[in-house]
């Protein structure tokens, strides 16, 4: 099997990517904990540690057409007359360049997420939000870990888009330790949630649904371990530093929002990205896929009091204000429901394979 480093679509400029440091490492000589909710988050981090080689079965293949096995629908350039003039090989190649696409962002994110949360780890003041930002390191290594041997099966990879890259970099720049907060724990794991759960809640192929279902579990609680911290902060900010952090996250909510336009797959296949670009755009599967994303975003922003007249305008614009009330604890508890749910069918199946498997052996005794 080839290595990811082998298989990317597109060559790589470096295969590093050198981000400046300008923080000071805080060190914390009172080691009691001082909040009950982030320390029991941070036992049930340490408590929900998983391996990947032995929670997914990575024996299982990917369909040849249609790797992940997911809805029509969900390739945005669906129903578009040059994709729907291609022959049946053609097809298959755009849906296995556009999942590959949209999974290795998925593992460059995660890497960025690493980065990032070990910055936390190094920068933040308080021992609690330390203490679970470690265990948040060793979850975002399984992550990006999970997402490369899913792509080893393809056998295709893709860089990291500039819009992802404009944003991790933005995040890590800022010496602030709330802003790595902001940009990481809030907007982007806010949105890669909504994205994991497309894959988890409509692919076929069991492997694809499940490295969702698994890092699902996980983020949701990142995404809550964010908002404690956040929620106890900006109370004591003024006004002109929490309005500095409404147009960050705005400015970072835009080119989230924007970057699934999978330029780079349309212009490696010969596609005209405009025309690409514009039938995404207008697609209804797009347009409600761009409202679902801030679906998690919106109720955290209003829950941690960045909620000031600038932040309402920008979400009502992109017409996401409805979310605002949306249930992020319920969400969290149907994310880690629903892997459980993973395990137990898997479980089902080991404990029918190994009945068949004994019931062939005793017919061979026989």
């Amino acid at each position: 099997m080839q290595k990811i480093k082998d298989t990317y679509a597109l060559a790589l400029e470096d295969s590093h990517w050198s981000v400046p440091q300008n923080f000071d490492a805080m060190f914390n000589w009172n080691y009691d904990p001082e909040r009950t909710a982030m320390m029991g988050l941070y036992r049930k981090g340490v408590e929900m540690q998983w391996d990947a080689n032995e929670r997914l079965d990575w024996s299982q293949e990917l369909d040849e057409d249609n790797p992940e096995q997911l809805p029509d629908e969900m390739l945005p350039i669906n129903g578009m007359d040059q994709f729907e003039k291609m022959s049946r090989k053609e097809k298959a190649n755009v849906r296995k360049h556009f999942q590959a696409w949209q999974l290795s962002q998925f593992m460059q994110g995660e890497q960025g997420a690493l980065i990032c949360t070990a910055k936390i780890v190094t920068q933040v003041p308080d021992m609690d939000s330390k203490f679970y930002a470690s265990t948040q390191v060793i979850d975002e290594a399984r992550h990006v870990e999970s997402y490369k041997r899913l792509l080893e099966k393809f056998q295709l990879a893709y860089p990291m888009t500039k819009p992802l890259q404009d944003l991790i970099e933005q995040t890590l720049l800022d010496s602030r330790w709330d802003m790595t907060y902001l940009g990481m724990q809030v907007v982007i794991e806010g949105l890669a949630l909504a994205s994991f759960a497309q894959i988890r809640d409509n692919a076929q192929n069991p492997l694809a649904a499940a490295v969702n279902a698994y890092v699902m579990q996980d983020e949701s609680r990142h995404v809550a371990f964010g908002r404690l911290a956040l929620r106890d902060y900006y109370p004591q900010l003024s006004e002109k530093e929490r309005d500095e952090r409404e147009e960050f996250l705005l400015e970072a909510s835009y080119l989230m929002r924007d970057r699934f336009d999978a330029v780079e797959v349309w212009k490696n296949l010969g596609l005209d990205p405009v025309a690409c670009g514009e039938h995404m755009y207008n697609s209804g599967f797009m347009t409600k896929f761009r409202s679902s994303l801030f679906q998690r975003i919106v109720p955290i922003v209003k829950d941690v009091g960045l909620w000031g007249p600038r932040i309402r305008k920008g979400y009502e614009e992109m017409g996401v204000m409805d979310y605002a009330n949306q249930d992020v604890d319920q969400m969290q508890s149907d994310d880690e429901s629903i892997a459980l749910e993973f395990d137990a069918r898997r479980r089902h199946i080991e404990s029918m394979a190994a009945r068949a498997s004994g019931v062939n052996a005793t017919a061979a005794a026989e």
